[in-house]
């Protein structure tokens, strides 16, 4: 018999300062039986810092054939992709031909080597590539409930969170930018 999904539910009041987006967020968020408490964490964050109405959580892990988040318009094309982890460069290149815009958010300690071995491969495709501080993921996937009521304010290179899971100031490095 197959292990089911924990499910959490996050409450987010979200304040962007970067992007001058406010909002008031209730996100259900599935936790396959492989994924970490500190991948789940990243989704939430990366979810947060690109928020949108019609941001949508996939399948994620369980389907290859699927981001972690995307954004599809009315016509069903992908204009956001969100993959998190160390992907292979043959899947990015794959996925900047699928969405108008790919990004890769990495949050574990081996990050920088798996950034070190593929950055020069990964400068001929289109995606913003940024690196969450491990450390504080970590720190924020320690002990998640349940239920968490979470305050989440962005501003320059942070993400300040307040709530059940504590105070944590998580930064984020922008390795690889989205051509202007």
């Amino acid at each position: 018999m197959a292990l089911k999904p924990t499910i959490y539910k996050f409450r987010l009041s979200l304040s962007d300062i970067n992007r001058d987006h406010y909002d008031t967020l209730n996100l259900t968020v599935a936790l396959h039986p492989s994924e970490t408490n500190e991948r789940m964490m990243a989704r939430v964050m990366a979810f947060c810092l690109n928020a949108h109405p019609d941001l949508q959580f996939t399948k994620g892990i369980s389907t290859t054939a699927e981001p972690d988040i995307w954004q599809k318009d009315l016509a069903d094309h992908n204009l956001l992709w969100i993959e998190l982890g160390e992907p292979d460069v043959e899947r990015v290149k794959k996925v900047t031909r699928q969405s108008a815009v790919t990004k890769v958010y990495t949050y574990q300690v081996k990050s920088d080597i798996w950034w070190q071995q593929n950055k020069g491969k990964l400068s001929y495709h289109q995606a913003e590539i940024v690196r969450f501080d491990p450390e504080v993921i970590s720190a924020m996937a320690a002990e998640p409930k349940r239920t968490m009521d979470l305050s989440v304010m962005i501003s320059g290179h942070s993400l300040f969170v307040e709530g059940d899971l504590g105070s944590h100031e998580l930064t984020f490095d922008v390795l690889q930018s989205l051509p202007e």
